[in-house]
C-alpha cells in the first residue's frame, strides 16, 4: 500500500478535480503490475495496472491493492469496479473509501457481491491526507483553502504604505519565494483583496516553479482597480468578484461574478468557485481577507514564512493564534505550517 501511495503522488497537479490513485497487482508475493491515475479525464490507477500486467492469465490468483476505493459508476472512464470483476481478481486491499456520494461504498459493495474478498482501511490516514483536497471537496462542496503569508517575527507582514509608490517590505528571499511559487503550481486557483491588488499589483504567476499558472481571484467591491493592474494581464485567466452591476473594466481573460452584499462575502466566493470545478484556492493576502477566512472557519491549511526580523510596527499578520484548535505544528528555519487533521474534521 505504500507503494500504491508512492505511485499515487505522481499524478500531483495532473489529476485536477479528480483523486491521485495508486494501484498494485501482486502474484505470489511479487509485484506484476503497477499504474496511477495519470491525468484528469484519462484512465484510472486500476485499469493502468491491470494493462500493465504481461501475464493477464495470473490475475485469477492475485491480489489488487489501491489507495482509493474502486469507482463503482460510468463517468468519463467505466467503472474499475466491473473491470476487477470481469478479470476475476480474488481478492481487494483498499486503503480508503470514496467520499463521492455516488462511490462511498458502493465499490466495495460491488466488488463483496461479486464475490471478491475485499480488506479495507490498510494505510487509511496516509491515503486521506494524500487526497485532502479531494476529501474537502466532496464532503465540504467547497475548495480545499491555504491561506499564506509572510510575517516579521514581532507579528507584522509590512510597513503602513499609502499606496503602490512605497514598496513592500522584502520578507521573502530566493528559496522561500521558490517554495511559494511551487505551492501556487499545486493549486487551482490563487486569491488577494483589494488593498493587496491596489498596493502591491501582483501578478499572482507560476514564475520560480514549473507548473500551470493558477487563475487568479481578486475582490473588488467598488471598482478600485485599474485596466492597467497587473492581475489583467494575460498571463493567467482572472475572476473578479464585485457589488457593481456592470464592471468597468472588460477582457477576454476576465470574468466578473456580481456579490450579494447581504449574503456572507467568504461563502459567496467559495461556493462560486466550487461551481466552476475550481478544487483549491491559495489566499495570499492581505490581513483582512485572510482574518475574515480564518474568523469563519473556512480555512484547512497555512503557510506561514517567518523573516528574521522586527520592525516594531507595521501592518499586522492575521489574528491567527498558534494553537490553534485540531491543528498541527510544523516549524522549520522558515516556515510555520499548521494543517488540519483529515480524519478528524472531515470524517
Amino acid at each position: 500500500m505504500n507503494r500504491c501511495l508512492q505511485l499515487a503522488k505522481k499524478g500531483e497537479g495532473a489529476t485536477k478535480t479528480n483523486p491521485m490513485v495508486g494501484c498494485v497487482i501482486v502474484h505470489n508475493d511479487t509485484i506484476i503490475g503497477e499504474g496511477y491515475h495519470r491525468k484528469f479525464g484519462e484512465a484510472h490507477a486500476e485499469v493502468n495496472a491491470i494493462n500493465s500486467v504481461r501475464e493477464s492469465s495470473l490475475l485469477k490468483n492475485s491480489t489488487l491493492y489501491v489507495s482509493l476505493e474502486p469507482c463503482s459508476y460510468f463517468g468519463k472512464t467505466p467503472p474499475c469496479a466491473k473491470r476487477i470483476i470481469s478479470e476475476q481478481i480474488p481478492r481487494v486491499v483498499i486503503a480508503s473509501t470514496d467520499p463521492n456520494s455516488k462511490v462511498a461504498g458502493k465499490g466495495i459493495q460491488m466488488l463483496r457481491d461479486a464475490g471478491i474478498d475485499v480488506v479495507a482501511g490498510v494505510l487509511e490516514a496516509e491515503a486521506k491526507s494524500l487526497n485532502k483536497v479531494f476529501f474537502v471537496n466532496q464532503l465540504k462542496k467547497r475548495p480545499y483553502v491555504i491561506l499564506k503569508w509572510a510575517q516579521t517575527k514581532d507579528g507584522f507582514i509590512d510597513n503602513r504604505r499609502e499606496s503602490s509608490e512605497t514598496p513592500p517590505l522584502k520578507l521573502s528571499n530566493s528559496i522561500t519565494q521558490s517554495v511559494v511559487h511551487k505551492l501556487r503550481a499545486q493549486t487551482m486557483s490563487i486569491m488577494v483583496g483589494t488593498d493587496t491588488a491596489l498596493k502591491d499589483n501582483p501578478t499572482l504567476t507560476t514564475r520560480k516553479w514549473y507548473g500551470d499558472n493558477p487563475v487568479r481571484v481578486v475582490i473588488d467591491r467598488t471598482g478600485k482597480l485599474a485596466a492597467t493592474s497587473n492581475l489583467f494581464s494575460n498571463d493567467a485567466k482572472t475572476i473578479l468578484f464585485t457589488q457593481l452591476e456592470t464592471y468597468p473594466i472588460e477582457k477576454d481573460n476576465l470574468t466578473c461574478i456580481h456579490l450579494n452584499s447581504e449574503d456572507d462575502i467568504n461563502r459567496q466566493i467559495l461556493n462560486k468557485l466550487f461551481e466552476m470545478n475550481l478544487a483549491s484556492v491559495l489566499i495570499e493576502g492581505g490581513t483582512y481577507t485572510l482574518t475574515s477566512f480564518i474568523e469563519k472557519n473556512l480555512w484547512d491549511e497555512a503557510f506561514v514564512e517567518v523573516a528574521d526580523m522586527n520592525i516594531g510596527n507595521g501592518i499586522e499578520a492575521p489574528g491567527m493564534a498558534l494553537n490553534v484548535i485540531n491543528a498541527k505544528k510544523y516549524i522549520d528555519s522558515f516556515h510555520f505550517h499548521i494543517k488540519r487533521e483529515i480524519s478528524r474534521n472531515y470524517n
